[in-house]
């Protein structure tokens, strides 16, 4: 069986040229990266605004488990599908991060026969939009530090300085640091840390923007601290937002590729959707919709946070609704659910089968409370046995839920024609009541509470006392309409990630609370979740090469 990485490569790509002829793409509108990747301009959105909208279809999934789901290789592969079927659609993903690249993940740009390309460059450093983001959230940071030894005019409390450091990479050691210290010469002393730049409030800005006159007024808002009096002090006060956007002005633009099968794919952005609001940029989302009849686009981890965050934030800031859902599962991740172990995953079991469909039925709940349309996708493995999809089927036949098993990874587009004839049908039924978890005038607890009981299936929330004064502190700054963004571990519906399945009675407790103004939504910390990951005791890294003549190996 090939790797990833060596059907990447085998595959005949299409110079980047032909894609963008392909959607009407005039050599205004984009501008080459190499041979195979392009820059689209940030004004065609505008230059395309009389043009009817497209469906836009998200892809989410279950509770992820090291066992892997396979979501974005099913949006890939489902974007592919309904090319086959005649139908123009375009595929919308985030940007991978170095730090799962080179920890856990070895890549992220889809898998076997339905990956978008080139993934060695997608899955590295791309269009260096994460690189442009990393400089902009550190300049700001040198800019809050000079300002501090240059006499402090606006009277920065280095005590309460909210702004962190950013690194593309998972490192633990830099999650808390002390900068400053060598004497007077070398700036003032005071506590710091580093956060990984896909959780920077700059990435979900740039994600979350309509366009460079927008990213600017957002990055003005952003409150790196407060003064000793206890007043908010933003990037305005420091009159550096023209610095930061200068800097962004070509990350701002979204990138266009292709897949294996030379579908059309936006790929743009990449915050995390357990700590941050995992969806790629509202401008790919919306040029892709303008551009396709189907725009196939997915949001992080399980139905729990990404398609949360998804539904609840990204919509509202982008003013658009989606049309339909799609729901991955697969036989190896509902057995973990239902207690089995990983080295037993290949053995048939019907039995934990079983007992891991609560956590997909809970998932299904969630896309019913938002009122929209949706199919489960099973995503199949070459260990899953007959007797278990059957099994996945006739459960989700007897509860009136659409299924389809898709072999998009060996098969590619053709693996996934059933999904995409459902998906179809699902997008164009017009018995939609598209609802949120929350209205935006409800008090923050009110939303958290929501979002703990209605999405996680918790019995309630408890607050720490840091949290507690942050809540009312917050309130009283004007800031409680602002929509929620949880920080909460994927591999559980609670806040524990030992506990699979669907549990129940638990509370989910509120650790801390981060004010994202320049975002616009207020960041939730849960368990123990931290900004900043740790590499695992055996890296990917440890597997990945470069020949003499300049070829990848160990990317996946």
């Amino acid at each position: 069986m090939k790797t990833d990485i060596e059907i990447a490569q085998e595959a005949k790509l299409k110079p980047i040229r032909e894609i963008a002829e392909s959607l009407d793409l005039t050599e205004d509108d984009w501008e080459p990266y190499g041979h195979t990747k392009a820059k689209l301009s940030d004004r065609l959105l505008k230059k395309l605004n009389s043009v009817p909208d497209g469906k836009v279809i998200l892809v989410t999934s279950i509770n992820p488990t090291p066992a892997g789901e396979g979501k974005s290789t099913v949006t890939v592969g489902l974007g592919q599908a309904l090319h086959k079927i005649g139908e123009k659609a375009i595929i919308a993903l985030r940007e991978p991060s170095l730090g799962p690249v080179m920890g856990m993940k070895g890549g992220a740009a889809g898998g076997g026969y339905s990956q978008v390309l080139p993934m060695e460059d997608i899955n590295l450093h791309f269009t260096g939009d994460l690189h442009a983001i990393t400089s902009a959230n550190n300049a700001l940071s040198a800019m809050i530090d000079n300002h501090i030894q240059r006499g402090n005019k606006l009277q920065i409390d280095p005590r309460r300085i909210e702004w962190k450091r950013v690194l593309d990479m998972n490192d633990r050691v830099l999650r808390q640091i002390v900068v400053g210290l060598g004497g007077p010469k070398q700036g003032v002393p005071r506590e710091d840390g580093f956060t990984i730049t896909v959780a920077s409030e700059i990435m979900a800005i740039l994600c979350l923007a309509t366009g460079l006159d927008d990213l600017k007024e957002r990055l003005a808002r952003i409150v790196i601290g407060y003064t000793f009096k206890e007043k908010p002090v933003t990037v305005k006060d420091l009159k550096i937002e023209g610095a930061l956007a200068l800097l962004l002005k070509e990350a701002i633009k979204p990138n266009l590729v292709q897949t294996v099968e030379n579908t059309p794919a936006i790929i743009h952005g990449g915050p995390f959707a357990n700590i941050a609001h995992g969806c790629n940029s509202i401008l790919a989302t919306k040029t892709a919709a303008k551009l396709g009849d189907y725009v196939i686009t997915e949001a992080g981890f399980g139905a729990d946070l990404g398609a949360e965050k998804f539904l609840d934030i990204k919509t509202r800031a982008g003013n658009f609704e989606p049309s339909a859902v799609v729901i991955v599962a697969t036989v190896r991740a509902l057995k973990m659910h239902g207690g089995v172990e990983k080295d037993q995953l290949t053995t048939e079991n019907v039995e934990a089968l079983k007992q891991g469909m609560a956590n997909l039925e809970k998932h299904i709940e969630t896309i019913e409370h938002f009122g929209l349309p949706y199919v489960v996708a099973i995503n199949k493995f070459p260990t899953d046995t007959e007797k278990e999809t059957n099994f996945i089927h006739s459960w989700c036949r007897e509860k009136g839920i659409d299924v389809a098993l898709t072999d998009v990874w060996a098969h590619g587009g053709e693996g996934g024609i059933e999904l995409a004839e459902k998906v179809v049908q699902k997008a164009n039924t017009k018995e939609r009541h598209f609802n949120r978890v929350y209205e935006l005038d409800e008090p923050l607890e009110t939303k958290i509470r929501k979002i703990a009981q209605k999405v996680y299936g918790a019995v309630d929330i408890e607050f720490a006392a840091k949290a507690k004064k942050q809540l009312q502190f917050y309130q009283q700054q004007g800031w409680g309409n602002l929509p929620v963004c949880m920080a909460k571990t994927q591999y559980s519906l609670s806040d524990n990630p030992a506990l699979l399945g669907r549990p129940s009675g638990f509370t989910i407790t509120i650790r801390e609370l981060r004010a994202s103004i320049g975002a616009g939504f207020i960041v939730v910390l849960t368990g123990e979740m931290m900004t900043m990951p740790g590499l695992p005791k055996h890296p990917a890294a440890l597997n990945m090469d470069v020949t003499a003549d300049g070829k990848i190996a160990g990317l996946f």
